[in-house]
């Protein structure tokens, strides 16, 4: 306290109040299992577990942090979880059997690859934890996404070669991409206004990524990854030659893997230009990329471990062992 004239006056001290920190988690599915591992990127150990959810396959996480959802091949439902106690809320019942899975910007829509003919993406309400609805496509679905802006939900076909990109807000289909092959994962960069500026996708069959430029809906570029190492010989069990693909958070970096090289290529963006490569647990089958870009998860298939990655110099930090034939997974801010 400070004396005046006027009286007495106090003093006015302002504190530092930090926010309140975000937790990241990698959540890895386990294809073969009944189990979902939860790991903690700060010290690269297995941290939580949800268990009962059999043959699961995507995994996506609520906005706001509260839920994961899941897809569960066995049970042809959604599960969402909640994401402090591990345990299902709901199982919700599907049209067919699921693939992978997205969640909408605002949290509203869970959107779900159906993986049996004809093709359908399953639109899942949040609130009510319902199917609302089935969006037909061409062709069984693989894997759904929503752009990093959230206007479109884009959906693509193994069997219809087809990538379908979908209205966010009317659910319709607007635009479709045919292809000479199977379309598997996708990644996307942005313009500087967030518009979607590239669609990356692996295609059945080839090891290599295809490159589509958004607005025009032309591919403007195929890349072959590079061959093996003199020494080195394929892995030729397992699924696509090449599965798994992601753009780090800060646009800089496109991140691939090779199943049959059982390595993970970098990419300089925007120019795609080979950054580096490392070997990898087999059958690199998924990847997802911390929030600061500086390390990538990728799940080893066949080695039934997830492998972390150092983005700069390209090396393995580390192999966490995790459940059987681990295939998607996620990166989770829980606010």
């Amino acid at each position: 306290m400070k004396l005046t004239h006027s009286g007495w006056k106090p003093l006015v001290f302002l504190l530092a109040v930090p926010l309140m920190a975000s937790t990241v988690r990698i959540i890895q599915t386990n294809s073969a299992g009944d189990d979902v591992n939860i790991i903690d990127p700060s010290s690269n150990k297995v941290v939580g577990t949800i268990h009962g959810i059999e043959v699961n396959h995507g995994v996506a996480v609520a906005p706001d942090g509260s839920r994961y959802y899941i897809s569960d091949e066995a049970g042809r439902t959604l599960d969402a979880v909640d994401t402090k106690t591990l345990q299902i809320i709901r199982r919700v019942p599907l049209s067919g059997h699921p693939n992978n899975i997205a969640v909408s910007k605002n949290g509203k829509r869970v959107y779900v690859a159906i993986a049996v003919a004809p093709g359908a993406v399953d639109v899942i309400d949040t609130a009510s934890l319902e199917r609302v609805k089935s969006i037909p496509t061409k062709g069984a679905l693989h894997n759904v996404y929503v752009t990093p802006d959230g206007k479109y939900v884009v959906a693509g076909s193994i069997p219809g070669k087809v990538i379908t990109v979908i209205d966010q807000q009317t659910e319709t289909p607007v635009w479709t991409v045919e292809r000479d092959l199977g379309i598997r994962c996708m990644a996307f960069t942005t313009n500087p206004d967030g518009s979607t500026k590239w669609l990356f996708t692996q295609l059945s069959g080839f090891n290599g990524f295809a490159v589509i430029d958004f607005a025009t809906h032309m591919e403007i570029q195929r890349i072959k990854l590079p061959d093996l190492l003199p020494g080195k010989t394929p892995f030729p069990e397992g699924g696509n030659e090449s599965h798994g693909i992601a753009v780090t958070p800060d646009g800089k970096t496109l991140i691939v893997n090779s199943r049959l090289n059982t390595e993970v290529y970098s990419y300089s963006l925007p120019d795609l230009k080979l950054l580096g490569r490392v070997e990898v647990g087999k059958s690199p089958d998924w990847v997802t990329i911390t929030p600061d870009s500086k390390r990538a998860y990728v799940a080893n298939a066949a080695s039934n471990s997830v492998s972390v990655v150092d983005i700069a110099s390209m090396k393995e930090i580390t192999r966490i062992p995790v459940g059987e034939v681990p295939k998607r997974n996620i990166t989770a801010v829980l606010p």
